[in-house]
């Protein structure tokens, strides 16, 4: 495992981002992890969030894209920050982009926030993460209706590694339906690689009986 994920990993727990314990998530799903990236709040967090996330898009696909399209809300944050850290870190000076919940109709009118998007434009989609991928469902329409753009992949936090609507993860099946690659900063696996039986800060977070309760979350919900 590459260092910058080991330390992503230890960073989502010093952020409060990761947390392990019993959580209901919106699925009604009972997990025994729960990640909310909303706790990244301060601006050494941000900083550090769009560093990852640039090493990470970086890994995958390179610097041959245009823009970073971060979907409203959560992705508005991820894209400023990721694309000041691109510029830092390989000096390429890519856009940022997001949508707008509602259309604006007067001043800075339309959909989109930052850039605008053309034709033939290359672009990467920034999430925090994907369960199900209903917000790529929102998201592809709104790329296209604006322009004839080539979207080059999607880049989230976290791969879960659970089932989407079919056996397969959700980011298998985007793949699959959109035709774009995918990839994560981490995946649930490499956390518990990680982290398990491994003091973190004076404390085991994924001991044996955490570990059961991941596992049997996986055997229940786990993707094949």
């Amino acid at each position: 495992m590459e260092q910058y994920k080991k330390e992503f990993i230890e960073f989502m727990v010093d952020s409060n981002v990761l947390r392990f314990g019993e959580f209901t998530l919106k699925s009604g799903r009972k997990s025994p992890f729960f990640m909310n990236a909303g706790a990244y709040v301060t601006g050494s967090q941000l900083r550090k969030l769009g560093a990852y996330y640039a090493q990470a898009i970086h890994d995958n696909y390179g610097t041959d894209f245009d823009v970073l399209f971060g979907p409203a809300y959560k992705g508005i944050p991820l894209s400023v920050a990721t694309t000041m850290a691109f510029s830092e870190l390989y000096g390429r000076d890519i856009r940022y982009c997001s949508n707008r919940k509602e259309i604006k109709d007067h001043g800075d009118v339309g959909i989109l926030l930052g850039s605008d998007l053309n034709d033939g434009d290359r672009v990467v989609i920034i999430e925090d993460v994907t369960t199900s991928g209903k917000s790529i469902e929102e998201t592809f329409p709104i790329l296209k209706e604006q322009a004839n753009v080539d979207v080059v992949g999607l880049m989230v936090s976290l791969n879960r590694q659970e089932r989407g609507r079919t056996q397969k993860n959700a980011l298998a099946e985007i793949r699959e339906v959109y035709g774009i690659e995918t990839g994560a900063i981490v995946t649930m696996e490499e956390v518990v690689d990680h982290l398990y039986n491994r003091k973190y800060n004076g404390r085991v977070l994924i001991d044996d009986k955490m570990k059961e309760a991941i596992d049997t979350y996986y055997a229940q919900y786990g993707a094949k």
